[in-house]
């Protein structure tokens, strides 16, 4: 796949404990995607992500970044990612903007005021570029990360669960941030435990549990293949079975007898509601109320996983 800006073929890692991390991963990411890595604790996630920017060896495999071997051109690959990680290491007493710009010279880049002063006024930490960091706030602080991670202008971002303890506004911004990121043609990797964060961001989905990948797909598509929408009625009266004359619906009984629940594809043509509503009346059963609900990325990860486990 020629527009894969990141390609990961059968990466394993074994610790000298005998754990092993990760099984043989196999994994495009495309440039210019925002990408979101889905998994529990323990999964592998940031072993993979330790891997692909030289913190941690691979056991086996074999990574490219915009065509660079991670391991026999590894200056120019890891030249090209950007890393945010969970925790702040930085030097509490050094200036915002020292900091940043040190950040930089590591990877060997000239001194470019110009694109530092940039990036902390994207991130809305220019007016602090004088402090030092044991002075900013918890989200200035995460925001730093950012800055630190961008210095260098990567191509490729990682973004090690970038909303952890961050507040809901707080989050709501790393959200736009991301989105402007990616319209400068960052291509951006985010692990996350957060569901809603996936399905707000991501335009493609992958899910590890237990050092593999389960699943790679597109959010919509998966929303699509595995979103569920259920109506629940009330009955006025309550049914100690399902009637014979709607063994057709896809219904449950539910609180003792007292709910039905018809499950439907939410994409497909035909929902069969009104057909359902027409054999309830013909059987002569009778509703309070109804409501519907949607599965959300949430519920489709956790059977997911729990299929995986199973």
């Amino acid at each position: 796949m020629s527009d894969a800006i990141l390609s990961i073929t059968g990466l394993s890692k074994t610790y000298a404990s005998g754990f092993q991390a990760l099984k043989k991963v196999d994994l495009e990411i495309r440039r210019g995607e925002i990408f979101a890595l889905l998994g529990p604790n323990g999964a592998g996630k940031t072993t993979l992500i330790s891997i692909v920017c030289g913190i941690v060896n691979a056991s086996a495999g074999r990574v490219t970044v915009d065509g660079h071997d991670i391991a026999a051109d590894y200056r120019a690959a890891r030249s090209l990612i950007g890393l945010v990680p969970q925790e702040l290491t930085t030097e509490a007493f050094e200036t915002v903007w020292n900091t940043v710009s040190f950040s930089r010279g590591l990877f060997g880049k000239p001194a470019d005021p110009a694109h530092i002063e940039k990036v902390l006024r994207d991130l809305s930490l220019w007016d602090k570029k004088d402090n030092a960091i044991r002075t900013l706030s918890g989200g200035m602080k995460r925001r730093l990360l950012i800055a630190k991670a961008l210095s260098h202008e990567p191509q490729v971002l990682f973004l090690d669960e970038p909303t952890a303890g961050v507040d809901v506004t707080l989050r709501q911004g790393m959200w736009e941030l991301v989105r402007k990121l990616r319209e400068t043609g960052v291509t951006i990797i985010l692990t996350t435990h957060y569901i809603d964060e996936a399905e707000e961001m991501a335009d493609r989905i992958g899910v590890i549990s237990k050092g593999e990948i389960i699943l790679v797909e597109d959010k919509t598509e998966l929303m699509r293949k595995l979103g569920k929408k259920q109506l629940t009625l009330q009955l006025a009266q309550p049914l100690e079975q399902i009637p014979a004359a709607l063994s057709t619906h896809p219904l449950a009984l539910a609180a003792n007898g007292n709910e039905l629940t018809y499950t439907y594809d939410t994409h497909s043509e035909h929902s069969g509601i009104a057909a359902l509503l027409d054999d309830l009346d013909k059987a002569g059963i009778s509703f309070k109320d109804l409501k519907t609900s949607q599965s959300s990325l949430e519920d489709i990860f956790v059977s997911l996983v729990r299929e995986k486990e199973a």
